[in-house]
C-alpha cells in the first residue's frame, strides 16, 4: 500500500547522522511516487559546472548542474517553472515542473523565455524500488517536509538542509543545529 504522507511535491531529508555520501545531509524533491517506486533529485548537491560545459551546442544559461541522485549518472533532467511554455513537462506541485520536450527548452533557453532562476538542471537521480523507501522512512532514514518553491531557487545549497528542518518547527529546529561532524560537539 502506497505511503499517503509522502508524495509528489514533498520533500526529503536525511537524518542529521545519516553516513551514506551520497545522501548526507540531502534534501531530496519526490517527483514520482507509486507502488512501483518512487524518484527525486537531491537539490543541495552542486557538482560546480554549468549546464553549457556538459552538453554541446547547448545555449548559454548560467545554470548549474546538480548531482540528482545515484540511478542513471548518465541522464540529465531537469525541474522547472515554465510547464506552461514547455510541452510534456510533468507538474510536481504548483507551478513546479519535472521535464518536457528538451529541443523545445532549448528554444526557449535561446530566447530569453527560461531564465537560470527558473531551471534547475540534474545528474542522475534518486530513486527507490517498491516498498524501500517506506521501509527507510520507518528506519528513520528520512523526515518528510513540504516543499516550498523557495527552496529550489532562493535558498543556498549549504543552508538548505537546515532550514527545511527548521521549517518544520519544534524537535526538528534543534535537529538544524545539530553539527555536520559529531565532533564538533
Amino acid at each position: 500500500m502506497i505511503d499517503r504522507k509522502i508524495g509528489r511535491g514533498k520533500v526529503l531529508l536525511a537524518e542529521p547522522f545519516m553516513m551514506d555520501s551520497n545522501f548526507k545531509r540531502s534534501v531530496v524533491l519526490v517527483c514520482e511516487h507509486e507502488e512501483e517506486g518512487s524518484l527525486g533529485f537531491i537539490l543541495n548537491k552542486s557538482l560546480k559546472m554549468k549546464i553549457n560545459d556538459l552538453v554541446s551546442e547547448f545555449p548559454d544559461i548560467e545554470s548549474f548542474v546538480y548531482y540528482g541522485g545515484p540511478v542513471q549518472t548518465d541522464t540529465i533532467h531537469y525541474i522547472h517553472t515554465a510547464g506552461h511554455l514547455l510541452e510534456d513537462s510533468e507538474e510536481i506541485m504548483p507551478g513546479v515542473f519535472w521535464g518536457g520536450d528538451f529541443e523545445k527548452l532549448k528554444i526557449l533557453i535561446s530566447n530569453k523565455l527560461i531564465k537560470a532562476d527558473n531551471i534547475r538542471f540534474f545528474i542522475g537521480y534518486s530513486g527507490w524500488s517498491e516498498s524501500q523507501l517506506k521501509g527507510e522512512l520507518k528506519l528513520g532514514s528520512w523526515v518528510i517536509a513540504e516543499m516550498d518553491l523557495n527552496y529550489l531557487f532562493k535558498v543556498g545549497e549549504r543552508d538548505l538542509w537546515s532550514k527545511v528542518m527548521k521549517h518544520k518547527g519544534d524537535v526538528f529546529s534543534v535537529l538544524a543545529n545539530v553539527p555536520e561532524e559529531i565532533t564538533w560537539n
